[in-house]
């Protein structure tokens, strides 16, 4: 394994065993869990390492029996085959332990905030960020998240002009940061009488839901505003000020929250704040990198246009790596992984190509 010299693997597998020892000794709550998060990281390429290491044992006593003159000419058959049959495992395993040594996302394990707005195209736009926002809480309850709406201004005829929902469960950042960009809709509107494809756009924006730990954001730097929550009127018209507004004073982020409580929907406008100045900061992170090394969703642009669904053809094209699927209908109905993965493996391929290019 050319790629991965054995004291490369001799050096993470003496990192590994420090860790479990340094883990044994006890210690304060904080170092532990800093301890215990490396030597998790570490435990799935260790196991690989392991097995690949016990292929070469394998090879080596095959190759010995081969080469055994005493061997009859049967033995020397079979170890032939076994030689062959190893070495596509080898072959297999090296493959993934350069994916689990690739670069790690720090955000990749965290839950994810979702933000959906119409684009150009009207209310047509709308109801396509309705069917965008649909189809993402599909693809979470098959991957068993829990989706929770934060805020939402509906469209005039349906959909929604802006949603934003949290999206809860482990690595559920890795598998939705793709679909950050400008998503485009080619259909007939149901109120369209002459059977015109019309075109609209919606984006969508996926960011890391940062913890207080990530994010430490002052008092001093916030003000937050309340305000009468725009409602239906009737019963509900001489209700108490509800809605919330907070602005973060340094980079003049605003983000609202207008549910019925004004406990949560402060506690709800925090959370977008703390994930938009916790992108920010990673975007800008990823700024000072060069640019052969930045990573295509952590810069934040968001400009370009990365996927149409196309209804009159069934079909769904992500622009990005040229792939096209005549399943929309399915994918609308959140049966999006085969899309998620063939992104998740061309950004693997690209950063496995930087990797190589450097060494």
């Amino acid at each position: 394994m050319a790629s991965l010299p054995a004291d490369t693997m001799n050096e993470i597998v003496r990192r590994f065993s420090y860790l479990e020892a340094e883990m044994a000794k006890g210690g304060d709550r904080e170092s532990f869990a800093a301890l215990a998060s490396e030597y998790a990281g570490l435990e799935g390429i260790v196991s690989a390492i392991g097995r690949y290491r016990g292929i070469e044992a394998e090879l080596r006593d095959m190759r010995v029996m081969m080469e055994d003159p005493s061997s009859d000419r049967e033995m020397r058959d079979l170890a032939s085959a076994e030689v062959a049959e190893l070495k596509v495992r080898e072959e297999t395993l090296s493959s993934e332990i350069q994916l689990l040594l690739l670069p790690k996302d720090a955000a990749d394990e965290k839950s994810a905030i979702l933000e959906i707005r119409a684009g150009t195209g009207g209310s047509e736009a709308g109801l396509f960020a309705g069917d965008l926002f649909r189809m993402y809480q599909r693809f979470a309850e098959l991957n068993g998240w829990k989706v929770e709406l934060l805020s939402a201004s509906e469209g005039e005829v349906g959909g929604y002009k802006e949603v934003i929902a949290s999206v809860n469960g482990r690595g559920v950042f890795s598998r939705l940061k793709f679909e950050s960009g400008v998503h485009r809709v080619q259909r007939v509107p149901a109120t369209e009488s002459g059977g015109r494809i019309h075109t609209s756009a919606a984006t969508v924006a996926v960011l890391p839901e940062a913890e207080d730990i990530d994010i430490d954001i002052r008092a001093e730097d916030i003000r937050i505003d309340t305000m009468r929550a725009s409602g239906s009127g009737g019963q509900h018209v001489n209700t108490t000020d509800s809605a919330v507004r907070i602005t973060h004073l340094p980079t003049g982020i605003m983000v609202v929250s207008a549910e019925k409580s004004q406990h949560q929907n402060r506690a709800r406008a925090m959370q977008v704040l703390r994930a938009r100045l916790f992108d920010m900061e990673r975007s800008r992170a990823d700024e000072e990198r060069s640019e052969a090394r930045r990573s295509q969703v952590g810069s934040g642009d968001r400009s370009e246009r990365i996927r149409t669904y196309n209804f009159p053809q069934g079909r769904v094209t992500d622009h990005r790596i040229n792939l096209t699927l005549y399943k929309l209908d399915k994918v609308m109905e959140g049966e999006m992984g085969e899309l998620v993965d063939a992104l998740v493996a061309d950004h693997q391929a690209t950063l496995l190509a930087a990797v190589g290019h450097e060494s």
